[in-house]
């Protein structure tokens, strides 16, 4: 089978001019060869193809694959992470990981919390503040949480960003509204434990793969895991595999979000509890990162005992078969 592979390498964008946080979320060179190595010697032909741009060309130029391990973030727009797979769709060319409307939905935290909360699944009260006007109609109990409703990687996310008045709301939104371009989530603040868990598969085939807790150092930015947090996390984080009951309550929690969303193949889904101590749903990560050393989902992947292999060929199988004729090949 031969596999193309769909990215965002950092280094090329910032070759470009972009700055460091906006391209917090694309790839490094080593995260590509990792890819790329493990799908060789699970038996995968392989073919770097890079971000849309160069698939677009690609395609117009006659190029096919059997599937393409699709990984690219995009730069722009709540639809970003949806481009690359609305256009193999056109194609007719298999993918990884979840579809269009998934990635469209799930980038707009707001969104994606009014289906959890349609689903029935703990999450924060919310508000989604839209220009400043908005900010005198949040009525929710302080502390509140503010953050940029279609980033990752922490992006945004500062100290500041747990509220505690009228008006440091008002500054905070204010503040994001101006530097991001995009709506705020304001959330009821989760004072609880921390968990990311990660999961494999489609539908009711489904499971989690593995879970850890995520645990602030001393010179950490204090009760939030923010950008600077995220980017330093070797010294002001610590990961920890956590399969207590409360872990156990994140991992339902998760699986059910996950499958209520219709999340595929792949991915990881963050939760923190609230002060009675149960888990709620944050956000999910439909593209989670995939280097095998400093990406949550291998990491605690292999806290559980899974190999970064056995994980891409998890990812495989479980997008082999939804394509048909490809299930159980190599």
């Amino acid at each position: 089978m031969k596999v193309g592979i769909t990215y965002d390498l950092r280094e090329d964008y910032l070759a470009e001019g972009y700055g460091k946080e906006e391209t917090a979320e694309f790839d490094k060179p080593e995260t590509i060869d990792a890819i790329q190595d493990t799908l060789e010697s699970l038996g995968f032909e392989t073919d770097r193809i890079g971000h849309l741009r160069n698939l677009v060309s690609r395609l117009a130029a006659g190029d096919r694959w059997d599937m393409v391990f699709n990984i690219a973030e995009g730069l722009a727009g709540y639809g970003r992470e949806a481009q690359v797979p609305a256009l193999l769709d056109a194609y007719g060319i298999c993918y990884t990981f979840s579809d269009p409307l998934i990635l469209a939905l799930t980038l707009h935290k707001g969104l994606t919390k009014r289906v959890i909360r349609d689903l029935g699944i703990p999450t924060a009260e919310f508000a989604v503040v839209e220009s400043e006007r908005d900010v005198s109609g949040v009525r929710l109990p302080y502390p509140l949480f503010a953050k940029p409703v279609a980033e990752g990687t922490g992006k945004g996310i500062t100290a500041s960003s747990k509220i505690s008045t009228p008006e440091e709301l008002q500054a905070v939104c204010r503040r994001l509204l101006g530097e991001y371009r995009q709506a705020v989530l304001v959330e009821t603040f989760l004072p609880g434990r921390e968990f990311t868990v990660g999961i494999v598969g489609t539908g009711g085939e489904a499971r989690v793969v593995g879970s850890m807790e995520v645990l602030l150092k001393t010179r950490a930015e204090p009760d939030v895991y923010s950008y600077t947090n995220k980017e330093r996390y070797e010294e002001l984080v610590e990961y920890r595999p956590a399969s207590d009951d409360t872990a156990k309550d994140a991992e339902r929690v998760a699986l059910d979000a996950w499958r209520g969303l219709g999340c595929r193949d792949g991915g990881r889904i963050d939760l923190r509890c609230d002060a009675s101590g149960r888990p709620n749903f944050i956000e999910v990560n439909p593209l989670a990162g995939l280097n095998p050393k400093h990406s949550d989902l291998p990491i605690l992947s292999r806290f559980a005992g899974v190999s970064y292999k056995d994980l891409i060929a998890e990812i495989m199988r479980s997008a082999a078969i939804r394509c048909d004729g490809f299930a159980g090949r190599r």
